[in-house]
């Protein structure tokens, strides 16, 4: 072959190599074995792992059965060394039923947590946190379990990389971090996508142990891997771990490889994990060329009688019902009435309160944010809770939202809670990839929960300029799975806090800043519930219906404290999803018009779909067209004059009077 690969420096049982070398073969038969049903058209894509697959089995093998791994697309070897069914692999690759998404997602875009494996998204980089989060929900139950997260050299280049890894270290939290270092990206090689001489010294500005490893030596990996994962789970930090290996096939098999010079791919093919190592134990009289004939039948055998299994099913089919019924987690709202005990706080004790009893009754619960420790958060709503809960549950995190949000992921995947706080709404653009693409669709693609509750200071009339008065629920609204609520006084806001704690489902949670201390009323001082998907009814009127949430709820009050000659019904959604479109619909019957009003600028905000709803559904109703009124088409101004005439407050009157007066 002209390469010889060391595998003798390596101590492992003969029975260890021979159980190595059947889980090395199984996925390089079952890929080969799918090559030929792509070119059939029986799959619609591949991924291959050919030529890296003793990356994927040595890693597995060195980890418990109970240890969760985060595997990537060309990990086929993590799957079937955690002996999942052929026949459910299959069907998840054919989109039939008895795959891991129903058909709803394709290769291994899929968790389970019967084998404890959590798939990746296209997204690459936030399942680098995700494994953050199951790590340092096994540390706070004090389970002595190793974290393995696979990505490739091409996805350490994004800020997830660089989050996740920072946030390890900073908690030294159990985590392996196995990047695949292939040569190229799609069709970009290494040298036009980092600039240092290897991924493994990227550790170095973290404070992490990095080490570099020949993927393609199944025995290194696997003794290697092992010895690292057994002091891991002594001695929890992270490691950062490069496998040096290649990309023998495309980025997907629509990509050809024309773009690889060929003598680089003659070079790495005599590299070949299989080969060598077959050659090895060839050498080594462990087997002969019988019982690779013997082993090899008896996979292909069963990879056959799996794949007619599947070949059998019927094509997947579903109904609007169950495609609704699954994208979110069930949740039975319970009623927890309070007591009579009462005391007249602010929106913002209202918030602390709700957190901090929701702390004492679920012992699971972790507060994660910016300065929310000691200092108590920027607007001191968690301050004294370290003091009461420790700083293991009341966690300050970097500055790197996006990590924050997958950790928290991870945190509900590994049995925990998580309520993350934005410093401000505004800054959740720099988590919005997992919020609306690992949080928002986890349920619906495999039935994995997202037990995270996303706190949203925002607003503007506090003179805080464009970056931090925003009202941005519409950013989410529109996103399936997630639920967006958005009180507007301190009774419900504590009330629908303990509630979205207790949905296992993911919450973005908006609070008013200008209402934080603004804003006093009678709260019980006990724990209670309110229901979300339930509007309140503030005033009732014949003349005109208003429909409002967050502070254009107290304008819409204060605009009919001066107007007193206007019968209206007032609308506090509360909750803008799930919406209650029935107290709408029943109030416009009533009154035949219809006026909402929102802080947020108009396009495409919540105020846009309720119009359309009344319209579809109210339509003989009304007396008049229905009317909307919002801030200004422009980012939220400094100055307080050019706030005053961005927010919409004053033009609310000329609009409800007009209206009024069609």
């Amino acid at each position: 072959m002209g390469y010889k690969m060391n595998y003798h420096k390596f101590s492992v049982t003969d029975n260890q190599k021979l159980q190595l070398y059947k889980q090395l073969i199984t996925p390089r038969l079952i890929e080969e074995k799918m090559l030929i049903l792509l070119r059939q058209g029986r799959i619609s894509k591949w991924f291959s792992g050919i030529g890296q697959e003793a990356i994927s089995v040595g890693v597995t093998a060195a980890m418990h059965s109970h240890e969760y791994i985060l595997p990537m697309h060309r990990n086929l070897g993590v799957f079937t060394s955690r002996n999942i069914p052929l026949d459910r692999l299959f069907g998840q690759w054919q989109g039939k039923a008895s795959g891991f998404t129903k058909g709803r997602d394709r290769s291994f875009h899929f968790g389970t947590q019967e084998y404890k494996i959590i798939g990746m998204i296209s997204h690459l980089g936030p399942q680098l946190g995700v494994a953050d989060g199951i790590a340092l929900a096994n540390k706070l139950q004090n389970k002595k379990h190793v974290t393995a997260v696979f990505t490739g050299e091409g996805a350490t280049s994004e800020g997830d990389f660089h989050e996740a890894l920072n946030i390890a270290s900073v908690w030294k939290l159990p985590v392996l971090f196995c990047v695949e270092n292939n040569g190229y990206g799609l069709s970009t090689p290494t040298n036009e996508q980092f600039n240092c001489e290897s991924i493994a010294d990227k550790g170095i500005g973290y404070g992490m142990e990095s080490y570099k490893i020949d993927g393609n030596n199944i025995l290194e990996v696997f003794t290697r891997v092992n010895t690292i994962c057994s002091d891991l789970r002594e001695n929890p930090r992270p490691v950062l771990i490069e496998f040096n290996t290649f990309r023998m096939r495309g980025h997907e098999e629509a990509s050809g490889t024309k773009y690889v010079p060929q003598e680089l791919l003659d070079a790495w093919e005599k590299k070949d994990p299989i080969a060598n190592y077959e050659k090895f134990l060839l050498d080594e009289e462990l087997l002969t060329l019988e019982s690779i004939k013997t082993i090899k039948d008896t996979i292909q055998d069963d990879i056959n009688e799996n794949l007619q299994v599947t070949n059998n099913e019927a094509e997947v089919v579903s109904t609007v019902a169950t495609e609704y019924n699954d994208i979110y987690k069930n949740f039975t709202y319970v009623v927890v009435n309070p007591s009579n005990s009462i005391e007249n706080i602010r929106f913002v004790d209202a918030i602390s309160q709700g957190l901090k009893q929701s702390m004492q009754k679920y012992d699971n619960l972790v507060l994660m944010g910016q300065d929310i420790a000691d200092y108590g958060g920027v607007f001191k709503i968690t301050e004294g809770f370290v003091s009461e809960f420790g700083k293991e549950r009341v966690r300050n995190t970097p500055i790197c939202e996006s990590a924050v949000v997958s950790t928290a992921m991870g945190l509900s995947i590994n049995g925990m809670k998580a309520v993350v706080e934005m410093q401000f709404a505004d800054f959740v653009s720099t988590g919005f990839n997992p919020i609306v693409n690992y949080l928002a669709k986890s349920h619906y693609r495999w039935a994995e929960k997202a037990d995270v509750v996303i706190r949203m200071p925002c607003g503007a009339g506090v003179g805080a300029g464009p970056f931090h008065s925003q009202t941005n629920e519409a950013w989410f609204t529109k996103t399936p799975g997630l639920k967006v609520i958005y009180p507007a006084f301190p009774y419900d806001a504590k009330g629908l806090l303990n509630t979205a704690i207790n949905d296992p489902n993911p919450i973005l949670f908006f609070e008013h800043k200008a209402l934080y201390r603004s804003l006093h009323q009678d709260v019980p001082t006990d724990y209670y519930t309110l229901p979300f998907g339930k509007a309140s009814l503030l005033k009732t009127g014949d003349a005109v219906t208003i429909v409002s949430y967050g502070a254009g709820v107290h304008w819409a009050l204060e605009t009919l404290e001066k107007h007193t000659t206007v019968n209206a019904d007032v609308i506090d959604l509360r909750t803008l999803q799930p919406l209650d479109t029935e107290t709408i619909y029943t109030s416009v019957k009533k009154t035949g018009k219809l006026i909402i009003l929102q802080e947020d600028s108009m396009f495409g905000g919540i105020a846009s779909d309720i119009a359309a709803l009344v319209m579809e559904n109210c339509f003989e109703y009304l007396d008049a067209p229905v009317k909307r009124v919002a801030s200004l088409e422009t980012p939220i101004p400094f100055s307080k004059n050019l706030e005053n005439n961005y927010l919409p407050k004053d033009r609310f009157t000329k609009s409800l009077l007009d209206l009024v007066a069609y």
